[in-house]
C-alpha cells in the first residue's frame, strides 16, 4: 500500500528569487500608480472630439455629441437655404442636415470618404452637422487652453474664442452654445424677399 502525502509547494531552485522578483515588480507597480495618480489628480483634462472643416483643426465637447456617423440619405426641403441640406431619419428619428463648411465659408463641403456628420441638439431637437472629417477624440490640458483672437478674422468669429496648441497644430474650440444662439443658422429659411 502506497502511503498519501500532501502536495507541497515546490521550493525547488529559483523560487525564492521568482518570489523576489514578483515582490520587486508590485513595488514598483505601486509605486508607478501612486505616481500617475498624483500626476492626474493634479491635471485637469480638456476631452472632445475633434474633426476638420475645410483646413481648420476644431474640437467641441464630448458631451454635446450623441453620434458620428457617414452621411446619410436625406430628402430636401424646398424653401430652405442652400447650406441646410434636408431631414433624414436617424434610427427612427428625423434630423436636420446642415452642412457646417458650407454655411461658414459660403460654398459645399465636398463629401468624400472621410466626410462625416456630427449629430447634436440643438433646442432639444436633433441635428446633423456635416465636416469633412472626424480625426476622434482629443484631450488636452486645460492648462494649455487660451484666448484666441486670430479667429476673428475667419468665418469661425464669434464661434471659435479659444484653442489649444499641440506642437505645430492649433486646434480651436467651436462652441455650438454660440452657433445655436446664430439667428440664421437656427432658421434655414431662405431669403428670397
Amino acid at each position: 500500500m502506497e502511503s498519501s502525502t500532501a502536495t507541497q509547494p515546490d521550493n525547488g531552485p529559483g523560487s525564492d528569487d521568482l518570489l523576489a522578483h514578483l515582490a520587486d515588480y508590485e513595488q514598483r507597480s505601486l509605486a508607478h500608480d501612486a505616481g500617475e495618480l498624483h500626476r492626474q489628480d493634479k491635471t485637469s483634462n480638456w476631452s472632445g472630439v475633434g474633426f476638420r472643416i475645410r483646413d481648420q483643426l476644431l474640437a467641441f465637447r464630448t458631451d454635446r455629441i450623441e453620434e458620428i456617423i457617414s452621411p446619410p440619405a436625406y430628402t430636401a426641403i424646398p424653401g430652405t437655404r442652400d447650406w441646410l441640406l434636408g431631414i433624414a431619419n436617424i434610427r427612427g428619428n428625423l434630423a436636420a442636415i446642415s452642412d457646417l463648411g458650407w454655411y461658414l465659408f459660403g460654398e459645399p463641403s465636398p463629401v468624400t470618404a472621410r466626410s462625416r456628420l456630427i449629430l447634436t441638439r440643438f433646442q432639444s431637437r436633433l441635428a446633423g452637422l456635416l465636416v469633412d472629417e472626424v480625426m476622434g477624440q482629443r484631450h488636452f490640458h486645460a492648462d494649455d487652453l487660451h484666448d484666441d483672437d486670430q479667429w476673428n478674422e475667419t468665418p469661425f468669429a464669434g464661434l471659435v474664442d479659444h484653442s489649444y496648441p499641440v506642437g505645430d497644430a492649433v486646434w480651436g474650440v467651436l462652441d455650438l452654445e454660440q452657433l445655436e444662439e446664430r439667428a440664421d443658422f437656427m432658421n434655414g429659411s431662405r431669403d428670397d424677399g
